[in-house]
């Protein structure tokens, strides 16, 4: 902070204010992966990719949590083949 360099005032600062965040980082040991985050991500990514024809916002959010969270397909008022 005694610098007399703005943006590396600014970089001390943030790194201050999330001091304990980046901490725990190192106290947990890299003993979590982002690896399910990283599949969860792609999931979504690709459904949101099939869901390019959808005519409703609605029907996107609904496909997400199917897809995601492996919910029951909602019962629709018509019959399908």
């Amino acid at each position: 902070m005694h610098s007399k360099i703005d943006p590396l005032k600014k970089f001390v600062g943030t790194l201050r204010n999330h001091r304990e965040l980046l901490l725990n980082y190192f106290r947990a040991k890299k003993a979590f992966s982002s690896g399910v985050v990283e599949g969860l991500n792609n999931k979504a990514k690709v459904t949101m990719r099939k869901a390019y024809g959808y005519k409703t916002y609605e029907m996107l959010e609904l496909s997400l949590y199917h897809v995601l969270g492996r919910l029951p397909e909602p019962q629709l008022n018509h019959r399908f083949f």
